[in-house]
């Protein structure tokens, strides 16, 4: 005698395939990719406003999430509201699955904003930036110009700066349109002057010089010693700026440094922030951890220093500071989909930027 087979009813088949898909796509987006958009210029004009990419996990290994009571598929709120996704209950010590490769100098990679305290390590906001310097590597800014360890580092071709242009009639949209120079990258310093600051690249601003309606261009370099109150480390707000900055060593695991007031100045907001102590003070450029003073100090995990490929148009390492590793998710990979918010229908795609690998 044959057993009749029990049926779903269409309710509980649909309600399955969703769950399988949920977990389906929550182990995907943990261990192998996951989707990011570009959502300001600060790497213009390497990647777009509207670029969607994937980012690699297993270059850099998987991380174990730090914070496991989560809502799957979210990120700090709950979709449309300002409730939190998560629990912090529970946190977890940092670990990380064998990868295929480490953080190399040059990779444009996504992280979690280092400096946004009021979240785990795992779910600050995402950002994206290129890491030009590793553990090891010492960073130094001349005039706009990077350096590491005392050679010119690698420019990214299409890397931007800010200018100042003068021209002898007004600009249109258009005009500058034709240049690759979208609106949200250039403003009106004088109206009466013609005066303009614009946002671009090296090749852009030789064309540019060649067009009868410009009359003068020049870039817009911070002179050196010329501070920036919100540059990092604080204790030199008065010395550097984003254009002449440094050098400033990057600290690596089991690098030992000894604590002199220099480095003090440098190093005691890391040490303070990411190293997992307690308590740490510093007195009269002395500092103490855990109550006692502190002569050396042996790092525990590396850092690396980020930096936009749109120079004066990215906050970066040289405002916040060093990015610890256990706060980077992955390698910026490839892109599958861009659109300009300027355009419309068929015209809002990017097509020659489909399926583009990351530089």
């Amino acid at each position: 005698m044959s057993q009749s087979k029990y049926k779903k009813s269409a309710t509980r088949e649909w309600v399955d395939a969703l769950v399988f898909a949920v977990v389906a796509a929550s182990l995907i987006r943990w261990l192998l990719l996951e989707p990011f958009t570009i959502p300001t210029a600060s790497m213009e004009k390497s990647l777009l406003v509207g670029d969607f990419l994937f980012v690699s996990k297993m270059h850099y290994g998987t991380r174990i999430p730090k914070t496991p009571l989560q809502i799957p598929l979210t990120h700090q709120k709950i979709w449309g509201t300002e409730i939190s996704s998560y629990s912090d209950a529970i946190q977890l010590p940092y670990f990380r699955l064998p990868g295929f490769t480490e953080v190399k100098r040059n990779d444009v990679v996504v992280f979690n904003y280092p400096v946004e305290f009021q979240y785990p390590n795992d779910l600050k906001t995402n950002y994206i930036k290129r890491a030009v310097g590793v553990p090891g590597d010492v960073i130094e800014i001349k005039d706009g110009e990077l350096w590491v360890n005392d050679e010119a580092a690698l420019r990214p071709e299409e890397m931007q700066y800010s200018y100042e242009i003068v021209t002898n009639r007004s600009l249109t949209v258009e005009f500058l349109g034709d240049y690759g120079i979208n609106r949200e990258s250039f403003y009106i310093l004088s109206p009466e002057s013609n005066r303009y600051a614009i946002w671009t690249t090296d090749q852009t601003i030789e064309r540019l010089k060649s067009s009868p309606v410009i009359t003068s261009v020049t870039k817009s370099i911070y002179p050196k010693g010329q501070g920036e109150s919100n540059i990092f480390p604080q204790d030199y707000k008065s010395l550097w700026n984003r254009d002449n900055y440094g050098p400033l060593m990057i600290p690596g695991k089991d690098q030992t440094l000894e604590m002199n007031p220099e480095n003090v100045k440098k190093y005691a907001f890391t040490i303070e922030k990411y190293e997992g102590h307690e308590k740490v003070e510093v007195r009269d450029d002395v500092l103490f951890i855990d109550g006692k003073q502190v002569d050396q100090y042996t790092f525990k995990q590396n850092y690396y220093f980020m930096m936009g490929d749109n120079r004066h148009d990215s906050l970066d390492s040289r405002y916040w500071g060093f990015v610890p590793e256990d706060h980077v998710v992955g390698k910026a990979w490839f892109l599958w989909l861009s659109l300009d918010k300027y355009e419309s229908m068929f015209s809002k795609i990017r097509w020659s930027r489909f399926f583009k690998g990351i530089e």
